[in-house]
């Protein structure tokens, strides 16, 4: 049973950081794509950040320059860091897993944690 769990959420004001954990179990991060989402109250999901299967990062532009997502294979676990917070951060951020269907692609993001709170004050 494929389980994904987030930490390190929390609050913080303007221009700090933060670094968020996800473990998995049940799945090897190695082998399929982990990617972050958030979502604030009111708004509409939006996608974070992505690890591929072949170590690849990918970012929207919100976020790129700012957040840099890795992984540590020996333990199972990616990590978000996030840097030079702004207000507009602010919400619950959700880690996700997706099998590989290649070394850079991945099929649907069907596994989903319960999500982790980072309020960002001004």
């Amino acid at each position: 049973q494929v389980q994904v769990v987030e930490s390190g959420g929390g609050s913080v004001q303007a221009g700090g950081s933060l670094r968020l954990s996800c473990a998995a179990s049940g799945y090897t991060v190695t082998t399929g794509c982990m990617a972050w989402f958030r979502q604030a109250p009111g708004k509409q999901r939006e996608w974070v950040a992505t690890i591929r299967p072949d170590g690849i990062t990918n970012y929207p532009d919100s976020v790129k320059g700012r957040f840099t997502l890795s992984r540590d294979n020996a333990i199972n676990t990616v990590y978000l860091e996030m840097s030079s917070l702004n207000p507009e951060d602010t919400a619950m951020y959700y880690c996700a897993a997706a099998f590989r269907l290649t070394s850079a692609a991945c099929g649907a993001y069907n596994y989903w944690g319960q999500g982790t709170q980072v309020t960002v004050s001004s």
